[in-house]
């Protein structure tokens, strides 16, 4: 038995090559560099199904296929090039102002003998043009105008409802704590409000886009005179600096923008580099909401808005705030009831009926805007 083994080893030992390999030719396997790596956005998927499913249950399935989906926009109409022809030229397409509608209905309600809707304290001024729900057209993209400046801004038309929230007022004084890239800054001054407009963000990249945007739709003197402000300050810190200064703020925070997350790998925060600075988010958030409310006046009114489903950087955020400001300042705050939105702006946006504090925007395929989270708070006097 012994021998027919011994002849099978020596054929075999016939085969194996017993030179050495030089020191520079040898490796040890790496596995974290040989192993398959996920992409952020497939990163950012699998956390989604993880929480979200937990968060919002049956609705998940229907809110993630549209995540998924290509993305509705409106048209911000500029106030400042020939808007009337520009609303009729969007009306040409088919595209409703949502906004001036959402106001007619609210109107015509205590003549049709129904329930009266609590007043609606809106910014005023904003003509913002949507396709209706089903309808997937495009709006072609924005052109320059006779009067050199472009007519229409398209953005996420659910961008829109925490400036119109906000209820400015002629003559206010306003903060945009985390402005750029820059659409809701130019809401803001499409408003014709701001008697004084701080527009600020940490990155000065970021406030070079902003300074684009502003450059492209709001004229010279407006831009270069003292009614705008650019700036590129951390924002945790304008309580300090600023405090007790604005009569509205808005403080639509750095959050995992879910939707970006899921379709774009640059400046992904699910990338493996940034897994850190997104566990931190909620921190972050909380500290920038208690300094937008620290720089309020007293009796003033700030906007807290993110672009994320995570009620851990919504409704867990607004009450870390609250309890901050009540501890460490003995200043209280209190959050104004915007349920009246949900039934104005039903036509044209999907919300999430459970959200226990503020208001959500979650995207649906008939109507697939957002997610956008918005909740206004009132520093008490």
């Amino acid at each position: 038995m012994a021998a027919p083994v011994l002849r099978c080893v020596r054929k075999l030992l016939k085969f194996v090559d017993f030179t050495l390999v030089p020191r520079r030719y040898r490796y040890k396997k790496k596995w974290a560099t040989t192993e398959p790596q996920f992409t952020a956005s497939r990163l950012a998927l699998q956390n989604f199904d993880m929480t979200y499913s937990v968060q919002f249950g049956d609705l998940w399935p229907s809110i993630r296929v549209s995540l998924l989906s290509e993305q509705k926009y409106g048209a911000l109409v500029n106030n400042f090039a020939a808007w009337d022809s520009v609303s009729a030229k969007l009306e040409q397409l088919s595209a409703k102002d949502f906004v001036s509608e959402a106001i007619s209905h609210q109107k015509l309600e205590p003549e049709s003998g129904l329930s009266p809707t609590p007043s609606l304290d809106c910014s005023p001024n904003l003509r913002c043009f949507t396709f209706s729900r089903g309808d997937v057209s495009r709006f072609p993209p924005a052109r320059l105008g006779s009067l050199g400046l472009m007519d229409y801004y398209l953005m996420d038309a659910a961008s829109l409802l925490p400036v119109l929230a906000l209820g400015l007022q002629h003559g206010d004084t306003v903060l945009d704590l985390c402005a750029a890239p820059g659409g809701k800054t130019l809401a803001l001054l499409q408003t014709g409000c701001c008697r004084n407009l701080a527009a600020n963000d940490l990155s000065t990249s970021r406030t070079g886009r902003l300074q684009k945007v502003l450059h492209s739709y709001v004229p010279q003197d407006i831009r270069e005179g003292n009614q705008v402000r650019v700036t590129s300050w951390d924002g945790r810190k304008w309580g300090e600096l600023e405090g007790d200064t604005y009569d509205r703020v808005l403080v639509d925070v750095p959050c995992t923008t879910d939707r970006h997350s899921l379709h774009e790998e640059e400046n992904n925060i699910f990338q493996r580099s940034r897994k850190k600075e997104r566990q931190m988010l909620p921190m972050l958030q909380v500290q920038l909401l208690a300094a937008g409310l620290l720089a309020t006046k007293p009796g003033g009114h700030v906007v807290y808005s993110t672009c994320s489903l995570s009620h851990l950087q919504n409704e867990y955020v607004v009450q870390g705030a609250i309890e901050l400001l009540a501890n460490q300042y003995n200043i209280k705050v209190q959050v104004e009831d915007l349920s009246h939105f949900r039934k104005l702006f039903m036509d044209t946006f999907c919300f999430f009926p459970s959200c226990q504090v503020g208001e959500l925007v979650i995207p649906n395929l008939m109507a697939n805007f957002g997610p956008m989270y918005f909740c206004k708070l009132h520093r008490l006097p």
